[in-house]
């Protein structure tokens, strides 16, 4: 085994805990109702929003993105990120539409009923000017998801190339356990009306996200770290606070959803 696959399995090792945590957090679990992924996915869209801005980031430092056109850094990296860009921006959608996950997870909350409305006011304000912390402040964003846009947009303001491509490839949304699936499968069955473009962008995700993408990611980042062991210390110390960050965000959920069941049980 070389240094670099050495390195990349001492990340994998030290980050495996947390990962563990996050894949049998009881947020998942405590889907079983439409009511339940309506919640679920009022508090995700932020990450799923994020994830495209730490994508872009990525993108603004890895390759040129401004004219004049300058040839910049290294033409397989640059291959790299820009074959994720345009995957993640302009898939192909239920409808065979091409689209952003980003988008076609809007398209998956209004089918479902879940509220739109945080996130579109959110997304309007970045349109008429405001930085992503304003327009955080100013949308009544679910205090876990705000928090974790923060340190995201906090990894993406230290210009680390190497950190950003690590959070991007490690901390992100490869997070997905089985059982989730078996749900939301099985909501699928009972109200295919409301579920059926959520099923579809969570197997686009599997297919994508977390099969090709991946694999992309894990090169890139093997590449900005190089042997340098600093590097790698910061890449590890940015993902460990990322993935802590993730579980914070499904507490959240998973208060809201409990909440509202003792709510329901009071009613």
């Amino acid at each position: 085994m070389d240094l670099m696959n050495k390195n990349i399995s001492a990340l994998q090792q030290a980050i495996e805990p947390l990962r563990k945590e996050i894949i049998h957090h009881p947020a998942y679990s405590s889907i079983q109702t439409l009511d339940d992924l309506r919640t679920f996915m009022e508090y995700h869209v932020f990450a799923v929003w994020d994830f495209m801005s730490l994508l872009k980031a990525l993108q603004n430092q890895l390759t040129c993105t401004s004219v004049p056109w300058l040839p910049i850094g290294d033409a397989n990296t640059r291959f790299l990120i820009n074959e994720i860009v345009v995957g993640e921006e302009s898939d192909i959608d239920l409808d065979g539409v091409r689209k952003s996950h980003f988008e076609m997870y809007l398209d998956a909350m209004q089918q479902a009923g879940a509220d739109v409305s945080t996130i579109y006011r959110f997304i309007e304000l970045l349109k008429k000017g405001y930085n992503a912390e304003e327009a955080l402040a100013h949308s009544e964003v679910p205090s876990e998801a705000a928090e974790f846009v923060r340190y995201t947009f906090e990894i993406i303001r230290s210009g680390k190339i190497h950190v950003l491509s690590a959070v991007f490839t490690f901390g992100r949304e490869d997070l997905i356990p089985d059982m989730f699936l078996s749900i939301i499968q099985e909501l699928q069955k009972k109200f295919p009306e409301e579920v059926s473009r959520f099923q579809y962008y969570i197997d686009r995700h599997i297919e994508v996200d977390g099969g090709h993408h991946s694999h992309l990611a894990l090169e890139m980042t093997s590449q900005l770290c190089g042997d340098e062991q600093v590097k790698w210390q910061e890449a590890q110390d940015a993902v460990v606070k990322a993935l802590e960050m993730r579980k914070k965000l499904w507490d959240g959920v998973y208060r809201c959803i409990i909440n509202e069941k003792v709510i329901d049980l009071k009613v």
